[in-house]
């Protein structure tokens, strides 16, 4: 048995609900609730198809931005600073001292 049946109502079970939102709303407010309805379904599927073209622009982008770069690498800092940097002098350096121990 599919369970699906289980939960939709059948032709007798809409009859009574339309019968309950009769008394409950009155003939004159169902073509105005109805009307509402449909505006309001009209928002959701704008709405959707929005974020569906969103989604498949950002899906575009991502795609495209990607098959034109190199694996990430990671990479020092630049230097900010508009002075050039000191030339670095290969000047040997004094070996350290070693303090003396009288003996």
């Amino acid at each position: 048995m599919h369970i699906v049946a289980l939960v939709t109502p059948g032709p007798t079970e809409w009859v009574l609900i339309l019968l309950i939102v009769l008394v409950l709303f009155g003939a004159k407010k169902l073509p105005e609730l109805a009307r509402s309805l449909g505006q309001s379904m009209n928002e959701f599927r704008k709405a959707r198809e929005e974020f569906d073209k969103e989604l498949r622009q950002a899906g575009q982008d991502l795609k495209s931005g990607v098959q034109g770069t190199q694996p990430y690498q990671a990479q020092q800092p630049a230097q900010t600073s508009t002075q050039p940097a000191p030339a670095q002098t290969a000047q040997p350096q004094p070996p350290p001292q070693q303090p003396t121990q009288p003996s």
